[in-house]
């Protein structure tokens, strides 16, 4: 094909977005930057059209050009709309590729919607596609194996996302992969046959952030603290910038040297921390390595020290779980000042270790992949009945925020500011939902990023607990899990 290309790359709603749960806050975030780092390798005179759904419709508008490739990203739980929306534009002849962790996970059952997939991170596949595409010959299958790197990457084509559409439009992905294998995380298999963590040049990433507007930050990247060299050369590169930031990393990072406080001085206000269990069986039958022998309540006191909010994970439905998990778990957060917690329903995503252990034990009870979204039960817990389960992870998000909760954790520390600071990040987060929503509507959502930056402004001097009374530390004496708080 000799002339310019038309491309439109979709990112399909995933189905959680429109369940009793949607809260068009929480999708209207981030934008899709994967989308965005693909189209980064067009030509300069092809035309490059990206649509997020959750923000807007995929449909053609009525007189639009019909694009010759569509590219598709396919999730777990929006794998039903994807397939449907490639259905659609191949039935008119358009030649649709699909990516992303549901395919690279199940490539047989996407390859039968598609012309094209591909496998495992695109940065490095796609070139070669949209040079086989031109020439018209496109192969069906596009694995990324060797020479996986972040070097030469083209900068993400910002100019394609409508930045009055999200929060935080200014995200970011400064590294790929995580160092952890847990078993439970799709990344072992997304990255198989290559390198399965890496990281940007530091004076990339630094000229990324120096191109983004505003002061604030967040970094999308499973483990940012994953690479020592390269997190303290980028916290120290960031020193001056005026930014705020935030991110996530493990429990033994924070905990190990002074990273954390580079992290801090450079401007980390909000971290995403997986906690995941307090139980020390969970974390070894899960190969949570990273997390054994952790004191989780020195994490909180640590980030609280620094001023740094902490957006605590949490999975119920473990096999060490009983009917007591969700009290404690609830209880644990509360009492250490955790300002926001994501739980959710253990999930056995297809090409993880446990969904192989589960499947092989007769454990997986649907293969609806509508029904993954860590809010449903699709297998057979250990010593939970599929409805206790489910009734206890409703009850834990109930509990933890109302609004006593919220003002019981926010008096966990030990200045008036981060008191302040942590009420009205959480109660900002969860019970402004009519606020949110006239914002969205307005499509003026960048204006509320101020807002957010006071909230996350400097504040420390957390109360430092005596040691009896900290929560319970995850050894194994103890009783019994492609960001902010659902």
């Amino acid at each position: 094909m000799t002339r310019p290309l038309r491309v439109k790359f979709v990112l399909p709603a995933l189905t959680e977005a429109t369940s009793p749960y949607w809260r068009p806050i929480k999708y209207s975030l981030f934008p899709p930057l994967g989308l965005a780092t693909l189209a980064a390798y067009l030509q300069p005179d092809d035309d490059a059209v990206l649509v997020d759904e959750h923000v807007g419709a995929a449909d053609n508008p009525d007189g639009a050009a019909t694009p010759d490739l569509v590219v598709i990203q396919v999730y777990i739980t929006n794998a039903d709309r994807a397939y449907r929306l490639a259905d659609q534009y191949r039935a008119k002849r358009v030649f649709v590729a699909l990516g992303g962790l549901h395919v690279t996970s199940l490539p047989d059952e996407a390859a039968a919607h598609a012309d094209a997939v591909f496998l495992g991170p695109g940065e490095h596949i796609f070139p070669q596609f949209l040079s086989d595409f031109r020439a018209g010959h496109p192969a069906p299958v596009y694995r990324s194996t060797t020479q996986r790197t972040l070097t030469g990457l083209p900068p993400v084509r910002r100019d394609l996302i409508d930045r009055r559409r999200y929060l935080v439009p200014n995200s970011l992905v400064v590294t790929r992969g995580c160092p952890q294998h847990c078993d439970f995380c799709y990344k072992d298999a997304f990255f198989e046959g290559g390198r399965s963590f890496y990281t940007q040049h530091v004076d990339d990433a630094l000229s990324e952030i120096a191109r983004l507007p505003g002061r604030h930050l967040y970094f999308l990247d499973d483990h940012l603290l994953g690479d020592r060299r390269f997190a303290e050369a980028l916290f120290d590169g960031m020193q001056g910038m005026g930014r705020v930031f935030q991110g996530a990393a493990t429990v033994d990072s924070i905990l190990r040297g002074d990273l954390i406080e580079r992290a801090a001085a450079a401007g980390l206000r909000s971290l995403f921390v997986g906690f995941e269990t307090l139980s020390s069986l969970n974390l070894s039958r899960s190969n949570k390595r990273q997390n054994l022998g952790r004191d989780y309540a020195a994490v909180a006191d640590r980030l609280h020290s620094l001023g740094i909010m902490v957006n605590g994970s949490f999975v119920f439905g473990m096999d060490d779980d009983d009917d007591d998990v969700f009290r404690r778990t609830v209880d644990w957060a509360l009492e250490h000042g955790i300002t926001t917690a994501t739980f959710h329903v253990q999930t056995p995503y297809p090409g993880t270790r446990l969904f192989s252990r589960m499947e092989a034990d007769g454990r997986i009870l649907t293969r609806d992949w509508q029904l993954y979204d860590t809010r449903h039960v699709v297998y057979q817990p250990a010593r939970l009945t599929p409805r206790s389960l489910k009734a206890g992870y409703d009850w834990a998000y109930r509990e933890f925020y109302r609004w006593s909760s919220i003002a019981r954790a926010s008096m966990s520390h030990g200045s008036l500011k981060h008191q302040a600071k942590h009420f009205f990040y959480a109660a900002g987060w969860k019970k402004l939902e009519p606020m949110w929503n006239l914002v969205i509507r307005a499509k003026q959502l960048s204006a509320m990023t101020p807002v957010l930056e006071g909230v996350l402004s400097k504040s420390t001097g957390a109360r430092r607990r005596p040691d009896d009374a900290r929560a319970p530390r995850s050894t194994p004496d103890l009783p019994s899990v492609p960001h902010p708080g659902d």
